[in-house]
C-alpha cells in the first residue's frame, strides 16, 4: 500500500528543518512505508513531531498523534536507561561482577562475569536452556531462578553473541536486586523515566492503553523476506539448533509479547522487545541522556561512560548469532560503527526489527526516534529511517553553517 497524499502526513517541524518532513512524506510515495512517526530533538528542543499514514493496514485506520507500537528490540536501549539511572545513584558498578549484587547468578561457571560483560552480549547467555513460556516471564521470581541456573555457551567474555531476548530479563532481575524498593524494570522505568517526562511509553503495558491506540504490525511481503536479510542469517532463522533461532525463535520467542485480542501483551515485561510507544516519547527519553540528564539526576560519568567506545570481547566483535562481523554493544546500548553507524562515535541507542531506531547522539546535542508498524528487513539500518536521518543532520548542518 503506498501513502502519498501530503494530508496524510500530520505533525509539526521547527523552522529550518523542513526537510525532515519532507523525507517522512517521502517515506510513504518512495520506500513502501504504511504507517509511522518520527521524533527528534536538538539541544534539548523538539525539531520534529511527525505521524501519519495506516496504524491499522485491515481495517485502514489512520496513524494519530498519540499511536504507540512495539519497537522490538529498540527497547533495549530503554531498558539500559533504566541501569543508566542506577549507576548514577551509586546502586550500579560496570565493572563489578553481576554475583556480587545477585548472588545466586554465580551457578554454572558465571561467578566472573561483570556487569559490562553481561550488558555487552559477551556472556554466553544467550538462549535459554529451561522451558521459558509466558507463565515464567510473568512470574519474575520462578524467572530469576531460571537465569541464575543457565550455563553460559562458552566463556564469558571470550565471545559476542545477541541476547535477543535473555538480556532484559537479565537486567531486570539486576535492577530488581539494587533498587531499595525491588521494583522491576518496567516499573522503574514507569516511575522513573517515563512519569518525569510525561510521555507514552511502556515496558510494561497495562491493560488501561485501549487497542484504538495501538498500530498493529504489517509482516514483510514474501520477495522482501527473501532478498532482505542476509543470506546466512536467513538460513539460520529456520534452523532450530541454530543460535539465533534459540534465541529469538523459541522459549520464549519474540511472539510472546504479541496478543490476537489486545495487540501486544498487557502486564507482561520483556524488556528486551516488548516496549510500546511513540517516537516522540523515546525521542524525548534520548534527549535528556544527550543534553545532559539533569531531568532524570544523571550524573557527568554516567554519560562519559555511555558516550565511550565499545570494548570487544577477546575474540572481536563477530557475532555468534547474527553471523556478522563489527556491530558493537556497550552497557545495553548499540553504539555505531562501519557497518551500523548512526549519529557520532559518542552516540548510543538501539535499533528494532522492522526498522525502529532510537539514540542519543551527545556530541551534536540530539534525541531521536523512528518506528513504524510496517516491518521491514533490512539488518543494518533501514531506508525509511536512514532517509530520516540523513534530513535531520542535514538540517543541523545547515543550521549550524547559517549561524557562523
Amino acid at each position: 500500500m503506498s501513502v502519498s497524499r501530503p494530508g496524510l502526513v500530520k505533525g509539526n517541524v521547527s523552522a529550518g528543518f523542513e526537510r525532515v518532513r519532507e523525507a517522512f512524506t517521502a517515506n510513504f510515495a518512495r520506500r513502501r512505508e504504511l504507517g509511522g512517526a518520527c521524533g527528534a530533538y536538538y539541544e534539548g528542543e523538539k525539531v520534529a513531531d511527525l505521524w501519519g499514514g495506516i496504524r491499522n493496514k485491515r481495517t485502514g485506520e489512520t496513524w494519530e498523534q498519540d499511536t504507540m507500537v512495539v519497537v522490538h528490540s529498540a527497547t533495549k536501549g530503554l531498558a539500559a536507561m533504566t541501569l543508566a539511572i542506577a549507576h548514577s545513584r551509586g546502586w550500579l558498578d560496570y565493572e563489578e561482577r553481576v554475583c556480587c549484587y545477585w548472588p545466586e547468578f554465580a551457578q554454572q561457571g558465571k561467578d566472573r562475569i561483570t556487569v559490562r560483560q553481561l550488558l555487552a552480549h559477551q556472556a554466553g547467555l544467550f538462549a535459554f536452556d529451561e522451558p521459558v513460556n509466558r507463565d515464567v516471564v510473568a512470574d519474575l521470581d520462578r524467572m530469576a531462578v531460571v537465569l541464575a541456573r543457565q550455563r553460559p555457551a562458552w566463556e564469558p567474555g571470550t565471545r559476542q553473541a545477541y541476547h535477543a531476548l535473555t538480556l532484559g530479563f537479565y537486567e531486570g532481575e539486576l535492577l530488581r536486586r539494587i533498587d531499595p524498593q525491588h521494583r522491576s524494570l518496567g516499573q522503574f522505568f514507569q516511575d522513573e523515566i517515563a512519569s518525569r517526562l510525561g510521555e507514552d511509553i511502556y515496558i510494561r503495558l497495562p491493560e488501561a492503553v485501549p487497542n484504538s491506540r495501538l498500530a498493529t504490525l504489517a509482516p514483510p511481503g514474501p520477495i522482501q523476506m527473501l532478498f532482505g536479510f542476509p543470506l546466512r542469517l536467513a538460513l539460520d532463522a529456520f534452523n532450530p539448533r541454530s543460535n539465533i533461532y534459540r534465541a529469538l525463535g523459541k522459549n520464549p520467542g519474540a511472539g510472546i509479547y504479541q496478543d490476537v485480542q489486545r495487540v501486544y501483551a498487557r502486564n507482561l515485561e520483556v524488556p528486551s522487545g516488548g516496549a510500546v510507544g511513540t517516537a516522540r516519547a523515546i525521542a524525548h527519553a534520548y534527549s535528556v541522556f544527550a543534553t545532559g540528564g539533569r531531568e532524570l539526576g544523571l550524573r557527568l560519568k554516567t554519560l562519559e561512560l555511555l558516550a565511550a567506545p565499545a570494548i570487544s570481547p577477546a575474540r572481536g566483535f563477530y557475532d555468534e548469532c547474527l553471523k556478522a562481523d563489527g556491530v558493537q554493544f556497550s552497557l545495553g546500548f548499540m553504539k555505531p560503527s562501519p557497518v551500523w553507524p548512526f549519529g557520532s562515535l559518542s552516540s548510543f541507542g538501539s535499533p528494532g526489527a522492522g526498522g525502529s531506531l532510537g539514540f542519543a547522539d551527545p556530541a551534536a546535542g540530539v534525541g531521536y526516534a523512528y518506528v513504524t508498524s510496517q516491518m521491514g528487513t533490512r539488518l543494518t539500518g533501514d531506508p525509511r529511517d536512514v532517509a530520516l536521518r540523513d534530513a535531520l543532520y542535514s538540517a543541523i548542518s545547515a543550521s549550524s553553517g547559517a549561524g557562523k
